[in-house]
């Protein structure tokens, strides 16, 4: 069986990952978690752009550097997840080191704690020792990936009527 694993988006992706955007964009209308706001470009050099300037520190959408990566298996983008090297004052509160998402017709395979589990290798890499990753309250799936990698909820906090669950997890 085939291991999942990360890769940096790249033009030869291109045609997948449009093909993974609009499944994302059919079933939910909204937000591609853990892709630096891919749901809101039409033109995928452009994104790429984005996120290559995130990385180095350029035009800053969270205000800190941030890496972007696409998991595949089996050759298939199965999502997404962006990783920030420290937290804002905003990423403090909501948002936290780690956004990750799978793809609709791959949820409920074990890959979104599979990916959280990889990012938190990616954080112990840049020396960060405690990892803060956020959820909607109302999310249970990612509730229970961010406890399977070891995530102790710290706190709730409302947010625009949401509710947002805080979960810090040691990585030292």
């Amino acid at each position: 069986m085939e291991e999942l694993y990360f890769i940096i988006p790249a033009i030869e992706h291109k045609q997948a990952a449009m093909e993974m955007r609009r499944e994302w964009l059919d079933y939910e209308g909204m937000n591609i978690h853990g892709s630096l706001g891919f749901h809101r470009y039409d033109n995928y050099e452009e994104w790429l752009d984005h996120i290559e300037n995130n990385r180095k520190g350029k035009n800053l959408k969270l205000k800190v550097p941030a890496d972007t990566y696409f998991a595949a298996y089996n050759g298939k983008i199965v999502g997404t997840v962006n990783i920030r090297h420290y937290l804002s004052e905003s990423l403090l509160k909501i948002g936290g080191h780690i956004g990750y998402g799978v793809r609709p017709s791959e949820r409920r395979k074990g890959f979104a704690t599979k990916i959280l589990s990889m990012a938190l290798e990616k954080c112990r890499k840049l020396k960060i020792e405690k990892v803060l990753i956020t959820c909607d309250k109302s999310n249970i799936g990612s509730a229970r990936t961010i406890q399977k990698n070891g995530g102790i909820l710290e706190n709730e906090i409302e947010e625009n009527g949401e509710i947002i669950q805080r979960y810090w997890i040691d990585i030292t």
